[in-house]
């Protein structure tokens, strides 16, 4: 009896051992659950979203080319009787670069003589009335065919440059036959240059002919270029929705060459923006999207942007969520998640940490030197 009586004992005294253990653990939970409630109030700075008018700027990116190109290619087959120019040459308006085979043009120029001597006996014949009408046209049909023939042949025979410029490739060498399927050279014209640029189809009625541009080129990162707009092609591309525009760039100092990558800006008007600190604006890991956080009764909302120009310390952001006046989390953005509350602070993080650490330095200094002097009492 005894032995039962010792037992129940014993099991009653686990069993409140238990119970105890358990209201202990009860309590933990509760208080890891309130810290866990508290570690997630976050705490943050914020500034409004303002609404500003800027310079709507458009930046554009392209290639210059000559602002004139001439190939020297004949209008017909033969042997390449002499090259003048070759790669790299100057030229000047009016400067022979190659001359033909020449066989051609001599026939027609002799068969032109014959022609001119038989029109003066013609005129003779028709002013004393020996002859009619129709045969005088029919030879002055053929005089005036032969002269254009010879005109024709010794614009494909002597070809001469059409403006100043620098030969820019070379296909044959004198002596060899002219098949037609390349150029003999290539002339561009360098001391002025263009440049074809796309802008969105939203500015075409700000654009106008005559503006003028900066060029800028990363080869010479500290000069610019002037421009000006010369041509705004009237068509916009159906696909692309944005129109072309051809900048003349001129290029006395001959810094600037054919084939350069350039980018230049455009100033498209006035427009209204929203405007948030760029810190402000995040990114998300491995994409191009970017978001913020707005202030929403305490909460962090998570708000995806596009983001415009940048003005200063400002940049724009495109959003059909954002307003003016909205509060965005500037500082503590990276701790937050969509929903989390937040502690908004007045002052700037930095500031609060320099505090702190200036507030603590005296107190340690002070226990430290308490317990050294402790340390020599014992002593």
């Amino acid at each position: 009896m005894k032995k039962v009586v010792r037992m129940v004992g014993l099991a009653m005294a686990v069993m409140a051992i238990t119970g105890v253990a358990t209201s202990c653990s009860k309590k933990d939970d509760k208080k890891a659950d309130a810290s866990a409630v508290e570690e997630k109030i976050e705490r943050v700075r914020v500034e409004k979203v303002q609404t500003q008018t800027i310079d709507r700027i458009h930046e554009c990116t392209a290639v210059l080319e000559g602002y004139e190109t001439q190939n020297v290619s004949p209008s017909l087959t033969g042997i390449i009787e002499k090259r003048f120019k070759d790669v790299g040459d100057r030229v000047a308006t009016g400067e022979l670069l190659v001359r033909m085979d020449q066989t051609q043009l001599k026939q027609a120029k002799l068969q032109l003589a014959n022609l001119e001597n038989e029109m003066k006996r013609m005129d003779a014949l028709l002013a004393g009335g020996n002859v009619t009408q129709q045969i005088y046209d029919q030879t002055k049909l053929g005089y005036d065919q032969a002269k254009e023939q010879v005109e024709f042949l010794t614009n494909n025979t002597f070809f001469k440059a059409t403006f100043p410029g620098i030969v820019s490739a070379r296909n044959f060498e004198s002596g060899e036959l002219f098949n037609g399927a390349r150029p003999i050279l290539t002339v561009v014209q360098v001391n002025m240059l263009k440049a074809i640029i796309n802008l969105p189809e939203s500015y075409f009625p700000n654009v106008k002919v005559g503006m003028k541009l900066d060029v800028i080129s990363d080869i010479y990162p500290d000069a610019k270029f002037p421009a000006v707009i010369e041509t705004i092609y009237p068509t916009v591309d159906a696909a692309t929705h944005t129109f072309q525009c051809k900048v003349r760039v001129p290029n006395g100092n001959m810094k600037l060459r054919p084939g350069m990558y350039i980018h230049t800006s455009v100033n498209v008007g006035k427009a209204k923006i929203l405007a948030v600190p760029y810190q402000s604006v995040m990114k998300l890991t491995g994409s191009n999207e970017r978001y913020l956080f707005l202030n929403d009764n305490g909460s962090a909302k998570r708000v995806t942007v596009e983001m415009g120009q940048r003005i200063n310390r400002m940049v724009e952001v495109i959003s059909d969520v954002v307003a003016d006046g909205d509060e965005v989390v500037t500082q503590g953005q990276a701790r937050l998640v969509d929903g989390a509350k937040m502690e908004i602070m007045d002052g700037n993080f930095e500031e609060e940490a320099s505090v702190k650490s200036n507030a603590t330095a005296p107190a340690a200094s002070e226990a430290t030197g308490d317990t050294a002097s402790k340390a020599e009492v014992k002593k």
